[in-house]
């Protein structure tokens, strides 16, 4: 049953999905961790491929850049090919001092300067949580794995060079850890249609230092974030 964005058909994806950002992130995922990877979309170059991670069944499709991008990714994915579980796998500048480079951020809740819930019309502004479940399978699976994950607010942002010369220190006093540009438009997408998602990005840059990782470290080296991704698929398939 192929959309207007993914040439697929129903039992093409298994029931959790890695969405990073980058088709080419999605192939290194495929290529690496993946068994008998097939690559199932690559409509507009937007590599989808499923296989198998220690037996289960897993996915692996990028959602493109932004809000836009990922809410229709994630609605297709969702609402006609059965999937269950997204969790975004990506990069993410920080806001927080403390936070170093390859640090990895599951975000509990996304704020945003979107107006991409504007279209569900409730009388006032909807918190963009996680999945609890999703989250607390992520924590476990990092702990197993002996690997340090930190929780908390990220920011979804719709603009990348903002004009705005205090809106990071703002952000900054309100808790936000760090700034990305896709998990609340993928959280309100499954809170409306009754499905998981969860973010999970590894700090990519500082901008108030200017310490950051090159184009294909950020392709090739977040393979922290990945494992946990995938040892969360493998625990979900199971509940």
């Amino acid at each position: 049953m192929a959309t207007p964005h993914i040439s697929a058909e129903k039992g093409d994806f298994a029931k959790t999905v890695l969405m990073p950002g980058d088709p080419l992130r999605a192939k290194f995922i495929a290529e690496t961790f993946l068994q008998d990877a097939v690559l199932v979309n690559n409509v507009r170059g937007i590599h989808g491929y499923t296989g198998t991670y220690k037996g289960t069944k897993v996915s692996v499709m990028a959602s493109g850049m932004g809000m836009p991008s990922m809410g229709i990714y994630s609605y297709e994915l969702y609402s006609f090919f059965d999937v269950e579980n997204i969790i975004r796998i990506g990069s993410a500048g920080a806001f927080n001092d403390k936070l170093q480079l390859r640090d990895i951020v599951a975000g509990m809740g996304a704020s945003t300067n979107s107006s991409f819930g504007a279209q569900y019309e409730v009388p006032g502004n909807l918190c963009n949580l996680a999945d609890y479940d999703l989250l607390t399978t992520a924590v476990e699976s990092a702990k197993e794995l002996g690997k340090d994950l930190k929780v908390g607010n990220i920011l979804s942002s719709d603009t990348f060079y903002d004009d705005r010369p205090d809106v990071m220190k703002n952000w900054t006093k309100m808790g936000v850890l760090c700034v990305e540009m896709e998990a609340a438009a993928l959280y309100l997408n499954a809170t409306r249609l009754g499905k998981r998602a969860l973010a999970l990005v590894t700090i990519s840059d500082k901008p108030l230092t200017g310490e950051e990782t090159t184009a294909e470290e950020r392709q090739t080296t977040f393979t922290q974030m990945m494992e946990i991704a995938l040892e969360t698929a493998v625990k979900m398939d199971k509940k």
